[in-house]
């Protein structure tokens, strides 16, 4: 008998629903807070608020688009974490909620695993895509997480790598904001940076052991970097920018490479995904797919879609622990930090 999971996401700034039957996405639901932009970043008040005004229009239209009734739903699965606590709770919440009044089981995910558990989604258009066969190793990068991870089963991963500072996606939208660029900067600086040459500055990639990344100081290096060029040329910025962001996004992407080819080489796998909202980015597609013809890797990267934060990895997730009767109790909390390991 089909498994129908209803998937709730709002850890931090969209609010979306999905629906689930099985592995098989029926439909994928996202509402957007644009109210953020003009402050350079999310406001966690403002966050909370708009879940609020958000979540059951858009639970009711993916109920509605996957051509279901709720008493079809199976079981509800949200985001216990990681994320921002007041967004969390709104999730957290209504899925008790939803849960309790369906009698339902309740399942709460982690969303770093979630992202991973995105390249298993399947659409009735593409019911055969290739999947990672396990284990595979998957670079986990987005704007708060860059973690190395061996995936050996659905519910089994390990962390065998991550960032001691800031994530690859704060570095973007940092040293963006040093360039004027509004939140989220990553994607303007990957769009602007076709247009440059990415060799045209260089800078020092860090020095850390083992298969631990560090961002902090290219953030700082850029910042300095740009400080001294004002002072010489006011217009700095503005002519050489496409340069500037074809420089800053090859130096990040780089770093991120270099890591995972280590990592490769010392696990010996070949089956090699990304996860998170950069891997997106052109330049890392580009960069992966060049290594992957010389080191003889399978490479996965999921569709855009499941990239970004969206209630369909959260369903996928669900689906997979609600088999493994993996379920919570109505005093699960969310939680603003959780380890990938932590269920």
């Amino acid at each position: 008998m089909s498994i129908i999971i209803l998937g709730i996401e709002s850890s931090c700034d969209d609010t979306s629903a999905a629906i689930t039957k099985d592995d098989l996405i029926l439909s994928n639901l996202i509402s957007n807070q644009k109210v953020h932009k003009s402050y350079g970043g999310v406001v966690p008040e403002l966050a909370s608020r708009a879940h609020q005004q958000n979540i059951v229009p858009v639970v009711d239209q993916a109920i509605e688009k996957a051509g279901i009734k709720k008493s079809d739903i199976d079981a509800v699965a949200f985001t216990q974490g990681p994320g921002l606590l007041g967004s969390l709770m709104v999730g957290s919440s209504f899925a008790k909620a939803f849960s309790l009044a369906r009698n339902i089981p309740l399942i709460g995910v982690n969303h770093l695993q979630a992202h991973i558990l995105a390249h298993f989604i399947k659409k009735k258009e593409d019911p055969y895509k290739p999947m990672p066969e396990f284990p595979f190793l998957c670079l986990l990068i987005s704007g708060g997480h860059t973690q190395l991870v061996v995936v050996r089963d659905y519910l089994e991963m390990e962390v065998i790598g991550a960032t001691i500072d800031d994530a690859a996606g704060e570095a973007f939208d940092k040293c963006g904001k040093v360039m004027g660029l509004p939140y989220p900067a990553g994607p303007s600086i990957d769009k602007e940076s076709k247009k440059g040459n990415h060799n045209a500055y260089s800078f020092t990639k860090p020095k850390i052991k083992n298969l631990d990344y560090s961002f902090s100081g290219l953030k700082t290096a850029f910042l300095y970097f740009i400080r001294d060029k004002l002072k010489e040329d006011p217009n700095f910025i503005s002519d050489n920018f496409s340069d500037l962001c074809a420089s800053i996004q090859y130096t990040i992407i780089d770093i991120l490479m270099d890591k995972l080819v280590l990592a490769a080489k010392k696990t010996g796998i070949k089956d090699i995904a990304v996860a998170g909202g950069v891997s997106a980015n052109s330049q890392l597609k580009k960069q992966l797919h060049e290594l992957a013809g010389k080191h003889d890797w399978n490479v996965f990267i999921p569709e855009f879609s499941y990239t970004m934060d969206n209630a369909a990895m959260i369903s996928i997730t669900g689906y997979y622990k609600y088999k493994k009767k993996q379920f919570s109790s109505q005093d699960v909390i969310p939680k603003a930090r959780m380890n990938l390991h932590t269920d």
